[in-house]
């Protein structure tokens, strides 16, 4: 039988809510503290889910025992916390994107092999289970030769974002998603973007990836008043179409012989599961066993490089090599 393991969420807003809801749902897991900087925000995760409260994070892995930790700051903050738990020899899921630049996300890669200690990236889409049956029907040929992948990943603009744009926020999920389909990185780099309702930030963009034949779109926005998360495949053998909020899978392919003309549709029956939890449990099993299904830094630091070219490409309108 392997021990529980203690865990810890630093940073409890948006999504690290969630993290420890879900730690504290995953047998052989003790959520064991939380800690933000927002006290009423921080207490009231912790009586919930019966754990303690840090307002400084420091002092949390300076005074628990902890096996891991999710670390759900913002993207600004990722690398000293990073850096922090790896000196103190935790293992971390750092919610994506890994960190807000290449050198942020490089330091604390340096610093994880110095220390032999694992980081795992928080690319949630991966783990849909809509995600996962594409992926098997790739492998299995089902698509044959990919022509191209289209996906849209749209809505309001979320208040808890303060230190991103919509790229680094929205469209590094999509680009995780094509590199793990694909299992190749792009290896040119076009964008269109622009600060619509927002002074500050971009707040939409198409981003245009060359995967060496395959072409990608990815169309994100803070905009749309409705909110969609979708992607669509074409291959020479046929085309899928995905919800990711739904979690449903089409497939459509032409008949054959005297059918030729009728459009076959197949309704791929899944069970429905949270993605968080799916990622959750891996990133536990990794740490017990070192045999987790979880994204490590350096994919992380793949798809934040590819984000932050798209952005560069905007600023200089001109295609840019990854």
């Amino acid at each position: 039988m392997l021990e529980d393991i203690n865990v810890a969420v630093i940073g409890v807003g948006n999504m690290g809510r969630h993290h420890a809801r879900v730690y504290a749902e995953i047998e052989g897991v003790n959520l064991v503290a939380v800690a933000d900087r927002n006290k009423h925000i921080g207490q009231k995760i912790a009586r919930k889910f019966n754990c303690r409260y840090y307002s400084d994070f420091l002092k949390l892995i300076n005074s628990e025992k902890i096996d891991a930790a999710t670390i759900a700051v913002p993207t600004s903050l990722h690398k000293n916390v990073a850096i922090a738990c790896i000196d103190k020899q935790i293992p971390i899921l750092i919610e994506k994107p890994i960190a807000e630049s290449i050198q942020s996300a490089q330091k604390i890669i340096n610093k994880s092999k110095k220390n032999n200690i694992a980081v795992c990236i928080g690319h949630i889409e991966r783990y849909n289970p809509v995600v996962q049956e594409l992926k098997k029907l790739i492998k299995q040929n089902r698509f044959g030769r990919i022509i191209s992948i289209n996906s849209k990943r749209v809505g309001l603009y979320p208040p808890r974002v303060s230190d991103v744009d919509v790229i680094i926020d929205l469209a590094v999920h999509d680009i995780d998603v094509c590199n793990f389909l694909l299992e190749k990185e792009p290896k040119s780099i076009y964008a269109q973007a622009g600060k619509a309702l927002n002074s500050k930030r971009i707040d939409y963009g198409d981003i245009f990836l060359d995967y060496n034949g395959v072409n990608v779109l990815l169309q994100v926005n803070w905009i749309t008043p409705v909110k969609v998360r979708e992607l669509t495949l074409t291959g020479i053998k046929g085309y899928a179409e995905l919800s990711y909020l739904n979690q449903t899978l089409r497939i459509y392919k032409k008949g054959h012989g005297e059918d030729v003309d009728i459009i076959n549709i197949e309704e791929i029956n899944l069970r429905k599961e949270e993605p968080l939890k799916r990622e959750l449990q891996n990133f536990v099993e990794f740490i017990k066993t070192k045999k987790g299904d979880v994204v490590n830094a350096e994919a992380g630091l793949l798809s934040l490089k590819v984000a932050l070219k798209a952005i560069n490409s905007h600023e200089i309108h001109r295609v840019v090599k990854l």
